[in-house]
């Protein structure tokens, strides 16, 4: 699947597909496709894209009914106004995004944070596409961070019944380090997320 992404095989939603089909054909083989299979897979796909529309539809009311009433413009304004230059302006929306990452998942974010904090942060002169993945690895490292992240619920629910909390804590702590200096490598060199692109692009 992330194969024929990377190499411009397929779109993300094509190697979706090529992946379903995959996985289709290795339960046939497995002989586990039966009705039951098709009825549980088919369940938890349509439970899964209602709760995405539901927040898509959501998230989009809000945009809408918070431009209208001008809230973008006092949030711009609120931002902007803030005594601390552009990469303080920067260091606040990613400290803000990083909390919400403790309580929301990343497509809620996505869709209420984003479309709002991304004009600002265009205004100040920041590249979109390095605004993107600096986002993306803050959720990342927000996810994995204790005493809230995400994934760290998520592992301990497919932990070895003896595994404890505490021992997830301990035990990310290096992957957080890791994404703090990945997220710094961001900050200080920009160029490791525009240089690729622009020579793919000829710009």
């Amino acid at each position: 699947v992330l194969g024929t992404i990377f190499a411009g095989v397929a779109s993300p939603t094509e190697a979706a597909a090529l992946g379903a089909v995959g996985a289709s054909l290795l339960t046939l083989a497995k002989g586990k496709l039966n009705r039951e299979t098709i009825m549980e897979v088919m369940t938890s796909t349509t439970k899964l894209t209602c709760m995405v529309f539901v927040i898509l539809v959501g998230a989009t009311t809000l945009g809408l009914v918070f431009r209208g009433l001008g809230g973008d413009a006092q949030i711009r304004e609120l931002i902007l106004g803030l005594p601390f230059g552009k990469w303080g302006i920067i260091s606040v929306v990613m400290g803000i995004i990083f909390i919400a990452g403790f309580f929301l998942d990343f497509i809620e974010i996505t869709f209420i944070f984003v479309p709002v904090l991304t004009p600002i942060m265009t205004s100040l002169g920041v590249n979109p596409l390095w605004l993107a993945v600096l986002i993306a690895v803050n959720l990342q490292t927000s996810f994995l961070t204790p005493p809230f992240g995400f994934s760290l619920f998520y592992l301990k629910g497919v932990a070895p019944p003896g595994v404890e909390t505490i021992d997830i804590y301990k035990g990310i702590i290096p992957f957080v380090i890791i994404q703090l200096a990945a997220m710094a490598v961001l900050c200080f060199v920009p160029e490791s997320v525009t240089w690729l692109p622009k020579v793919l692009l000829g710009g």
